[in-house]
């Protein structure tokens, strides 16, 4: 089971590298806590996953690439419900120039029909290193 559920939370990820939007929506409940105060000050919100979507490709898609590394695993399975905590590295792309940012999740997953769903998703922020201007040159690139 616990293969299972990283390879949801993989598959999250992946998806927003691959700006396939369908394949993050499907890793999600219909409704998700979404939090990354600690980066950006923003209370957590609950959204669908057409909200997180659209949020992700009004942004991701202004970098040439991104490259999301997981890893550290920690899962605690309890009936229908789990905790993963693991660490995150995520690399933003734009020609040569990069801007990493880094820190560690704590989602949470319910099973429904035979499969884990992410219900909570909240990003600790640690570091952020490189070009820290990428995140507004890539919005400005969306709207040229």
């Amino acid at each position: 089971m616990k293969t299972d559920i990283i390879h949801q939370i993989r598959e999250l990820f992946a998806g927003a590298d691959e700006r396939d939007w369908q394949k993050v929506a499907v890793t999600m409940s219909d409704r998700v806590l979404l939090d990354y105060s600690s980066m950006n000050g923003n209370p957590g919100a609950v959204l669908t996953p057409l909200q997180i979507t659209d949020m992700w490709s009004g942004f991701l898609p202004g970098f040439d690439k991104t490259i999301h590394r997981l890893s550290g695993f920690v899962v605690d399975e309890n009936g229908d419900t789990c905790t993963a905590h693991f660490k995150g590295v995520a690399e933003h792309w734009i020609g040569t120039a990069c801007w990493v940012v880094e820190g560690t999740y704590d989602v949470t997953l319910k099973l429904a029909a035979y499969k884990w769903l992410i219900t909570d998703l909240t990003f600790h922020f640690e570091q952020q290193s490189g070009d820290t201007n990428l995140p507004v040159l890539a919005l400005e690139r969306l709207k040229a």
